[in-house]
């Protein structure tokens, strides 16, 4: 637990939060600020700031709830289409730092849109050295 994160204080009970399902590893509750009405965040009760911090096992978890939620979400409120976001660092829009995973419901007229713009590599050889580095990474180079 970290005692500045606002979820730990909501996992720990000293900020109300309004609960839609949890159990000893994982929380889902309603988001205060939706995107769409029924929008809700799948937490650990653990806290790891972000996606690379949070052990595999506890991810395959929450992932998990996540489907659930979302399953749940189409059943019980008659949503047509779910998102699902989450972000990693204040640069990719994330607020709070304890990993998190945004299931929004999506509705006909919810006047909600997801908008970006695709971009393009100038070449082939742009987009090889993009592949490269992340390659590199992964097999433990860079």
């Amino acid at each position: 637990m970290n005692s500045e994160c606002v979820f730990c204080k909501i996992v720990a009970g000293t900020l109300p939060a309004v609960r839609v399902y949890e159990d000893a590893e994982t929380l889902a509750f309603l988001d205060i600020a939706p995107v769409v009405k029924g929008h809700t965040l799948v937490i650990p009760r653990a806290h790891y700031p972000d996606l690379m911090a949070i052990p595999a096992p506890l991810l395959e978890r929450l992932i998990g709830v996540v489907q659930r939620i979302a399953a749940a979400q189409i059943r019980g409120l008659k949503a047509e289409g779910i998102n699902v976001t989450q972000a990693n660092g204040r640069l990719a829009g994330q607020v709070i730092p304890h990993i998190h995973f945004h299931v929004i419901p999506r509705f006909p007229e919810d006047g909600h849109s997801f908008n970006w713009k695709p971009r393009k590599y100038e070449r082939q050889e742009e987009m090889e050295q993009f592949a490269a580095g992340i390659k590199a990474a992964l097999s433990g180079g860079a």
